[in-house]
């Protein structure tokens, strides 16, 4: 183990309960997330009759209140009603806030031309509401969709001839989770096995759930093809969703789970090595035998050939940089998922979706995953199926 992976494993566990700061925060939260829409659609200046302004205050109040205690049931005791409603109330009033914010700048625009009273205001909240409206449908419709296939070519220096052109798919964040998306799944295996992979990998946050509640929807996994292997790693989720029993799972549906460790494949006289690392959290997850461990998944490898990383996070790129990985391929960015949440995003990870490089040897390819997490939308931040062509240099 490096000595950044012993760093991660000695981090104690965090503290489940919520403490007053805690508390403090989520309503703190709660109170923007809501209130700012409450003002540009409701309040600020817009003089609405006063049943609509009652209305209106009602259903603000209400849904502030019932979120986070449907968020608990939701995740917290895996009620998928609670988290559906709680998850779709997440996208909506984000989506609500951050144009409100806008059209609150906008109203400034509009009163330094002129516009003032009720007109100003009701003009901000028109636009707030519809621009909303259509990029909920249209996020709703993104999501919910099959995943386009996104083709890149990647030159790997060090790759032998006989790889040359090698088919590398690749699936992240699947998050089967309270809606059922089983026909999703079918739909995504299908069009995996029409791009004819030499490997097919997953790079983790398969679900948000355990293998009971969740069999349905991962069963089209195992009717995916490829003609060297199938590989897969845990994510962050799989920590909170049963990490050990998804590795099991997946090793049941045929797929290699690189729990720390490495496979070899051969076409022709040339060979790459496929390694993969347990997500970062997990040396703290309290998972027995799970933590993110480079050294383990090369040990035995040839040192003279290319190597290609399964690692959930952008982060884990530090390590794979140390240890002179060629091609490291990661998820869990999304992409942001949901503008312009992708720069909160960027303030933890180094890289949000792409191909990048990161030393004289080490490039990354991060997905912005095939599914989604939480609210059932993507906007500006398309899911994918990823097409990554290795190539020799030229």
């Amino acid at each position: 183990m490096s000595v950044d992976e012993a760093e991660v494993a000695a981090q104690p566990r965090r503290r489940r309960g919520p403490g007053g700061r805690f508390l403090g925060i989520l309503v703190a939260v709660i109170v923007l997330l809501f209130g700012v829409p409450w003002a540009t659609l409701v309040w600020s200046g817009n003089a609405w009759p006063a049943p609509v302004f009652v209305a209106g205050t009602v259903l603000f109040v209400l849904a502030a209140a019932a979120f986070p205690v449907l968020m608990f049931r939701g995740h917290g005791r895996h009620d998928d009603v609670s988290a559906r409603i709680a998850d779709t109330t997440l996208g909506v009033v984000w989506v609500l806030f951050t144009w409100s914010v806008l059209g609150q700048l906008a109203g400034l625009v509009l009163l330094a031309a002129g516009v003032d009273g009720p007109a100003r205001s009701r003009i901000v909240a028109a636009a707030v509401l519809v621009i909303s409206v259509v990029l909920l449908i249209w996020g709703y419709t993104e999501a919910m969709r099959v995943s386009r296939v996104r083709r890149v070519d990647v030159v790997i220096p060090r790759l032998g001839a006989a790889l040359d052109g090698l088919k590398v798919v690749l699936i992240t964040d699947t998050h089967y989770g309270p809606i059922d998306r089983a026909r999703w799944s079918q739909g995504v295996t299908e069009v995996i096995n029409s791009l004819d992979a030499d490997i097919v990998a997953h790079t983790g946050d398969i679900a948000d759930g355990e293998v009971h509640q969740r069999r349905a929807m991962a069963a089209p996994l195992g009717d995916i093809r490829a003609k060297l292997a199938r590989v897969y790693v845990t994510g962050n989720h799989e920590y909170m969703s049963g990490a050990q029993g998804w590795v099991e799972h997946m090793s049941s549906l045929g797929w290699d789970a690189l729990h720390n460790r490495h496979l070899v494949v051969t076409r022709g006289d040339d060979s790459l090595v496929v390694a993969g690392v347990d997500d970062r959290t997990a040396a703290g997850s309290g998972v027995p035998g799970h933590h993110m461990d480079h050294e383990a998944a090369l040990a035995g490898a040839d040192p003279a050939l290319p190597v290609l990383l399964l690692a959930h996070q952008p982060q884990q790129v530090t390590g794979a940089v140390a240890h002179g990985i060629d091609l490291q391929l990661s998820g869990h960015t999304h992409g942001g998922q949901m503008w312009p949440f992708h720069y909160l995003v960027r303030t933890d990870q180094p890289v949000l979706q792409g191909l990048s490089r990161h030393s004289e040897r080490t490039q990354m390819y991060t997905s912005r995953g095939t599914g989604f997490w939480g609210p059932p939308f993507r906007i500006f931040a398309p899911s994918e199926i990823t097409l990554l062509t290795l190539r020799t240099a030229a």
